[in-house]
């Protein structure tokens, strides 16, 4: 259900690998190739629940889902649904319980790939919810990619998902006020990223070197003995000085000083960087 470019991409997956797939969309001419293809075309949700034990949802949102599926009725019980929507922990919880009073199992996933990358080695996608509905409907999920199963908490998905997003946005901003910077000296971005993503990135700050603190972040352990909060300040706002003399943008800059002056003030100026974390856990 649901044939946005995500959504018949995963259609398009399952019957490239002999699958019977049964589709419907609201606008039932975003089927047409999909048909062509060998799909069942559904008239309504229904028909489209009724046609399989298990249906997957890739829709605009939760508030989506729940208008679709109001309209199957009885023919949700004893079936399946797994949620590729994206959306909030509290939103994936609250579908768990309306699943459960139409007695309709229930899987909250993320997909953590790019539509091209659907079904290709390397693909992971995100379960949440109860093991034995995920165990049932394992050999259908593994043909999208590598199903990961998080817990039975259906909230955990699509909150590792938000997590990872977080990231990767985080990490997309720092490259780009990076190269920005570079460039206000006339410097091509190309030349920055040789040195920045050719040797910083793997040497420096290399997914290995983050991984080696995790447990130190369980633990509330942070040594300041190779370098402290302070010290990071000392660096973070010489960071803010250069982005205004330069004429960048210093929002982003002067927000991570900010969080390093709460991070002392808060009694965490002899520890290392990684007591940020004790700043992010707190509302």
């Amino acid at each position: 259900m649901g044939l946005g470019p995500m959504g018949s991409v995963l259609a398009e997956t399952f019957l490239g690998k002999g699958q019977s797939v049964t589709v419907w969309n609201r606008t039932a001419g975003k089927a047409d190739a999909l048909v062509a293809k060998g799909a069942h075309r559904a008239a309504t949700v229904a028909e489209a629940v009724a046609a399989s034990p298990v249906t997957i949802a890739c829709l605009n949102d939760y508030a989506t889902l729940h208008q679709v599926l109001d309209s199957a009725g009885g023919a949700l019980q004893g079936r399946t649904l797994v949620n590729l929507t994206s959306g909030t922990p509290a939103e994936a919880r609250a579908a768990t319980d309306w699943a459960s009073e139409h007695a309709l199992g229930y899987l909250d996933g993320a997909i953590m790939v790019p539509p091209p990358l659907v079904g290709q080695p390397g693909s992971v996608f995100l379960y949440a919810g109860p093991r034995e509905a995920f165990d049932r409907h394992r050999a259908t999920l593994e043909l999208l990619g590598d199903p990961r199963h998080l817990g039975a908490d259906p909230g955990l998905a699509v909150l590792f998902n938000t997590a990872m997003l977080e990231m990767m946005y985080t990490t997309l901003n720092g490259f780009l006020h990076g190269a920005a910077l570079v460039g206000s000296a006339g410097v091509p971005a190309a030349e920055f990223a040789e040195l920045a993503l050719g040797w910083f990135m793997p040497v420096v700050l290399n997914p290995a070197s983050l991984a080696t603190q995790a447990p130190s972040l369980d633990e509330g352990a942070y040594p300041g003995d190779l370098g402290t909060m302070r010290m990071n300040l000392n660096a973070l706002e010489h960071i803010l000085r250069t982005s205004v003399e330069q004429g960048v943008h210093s929002d982003q800059p002067r927000l991570m000083k900010d969080l390093a002056e709460r991070a002392i003030a808060q009694g965490h100026g002899a520890e290392n960087y990684f007591s940020m974390f004790e700043i992010f856990k707190k509302g």
